[in-house]
């Protein structure tokens, strides 16, 4: 579990905590043992995670190729960053 401290402008400080939970039957149940009061009223921010959709990813592997010249592009981009390819500086 991660705590952050956060100062409110009135309230003095807040104290954040992160924590994991399953939703089950209506009530959110912790996945991990948490240090608060019995009674505590908590706000709760709920983020998502994407499945993973690693089939995709192979099926995609590669779809560029055959459209660029791979070895083209990777001397384009060290040429650009050569510093004899840069323009000279203007300082006043």
């Amino acid at each position: 579990m991660s705590t952050t401290t956060l100062r409110a402008k009135k309230k003095g400080t807040v104290m954040g905590k992160t924590l994991r939970a399953r939703f089950k039957r209506g009530v959110f149940e912790p996945i991990e043992k948490i240090d608060l009061p019995e009674g505590k009223e908590v706000t709760l921010t709920v983020l998502d995670t994407l499945p993973v959709d690693e089939e995709a990813f192979w099926r995609a592997a590669g779809g560029w190729k055959g459209l660029i010249d791979a070895d083209r592009l990777i001397r384009n981009i060290y040429a650009d960053r050569l510093i004899r390819a840069r323009p000279k500086p203007r300082l006043r």
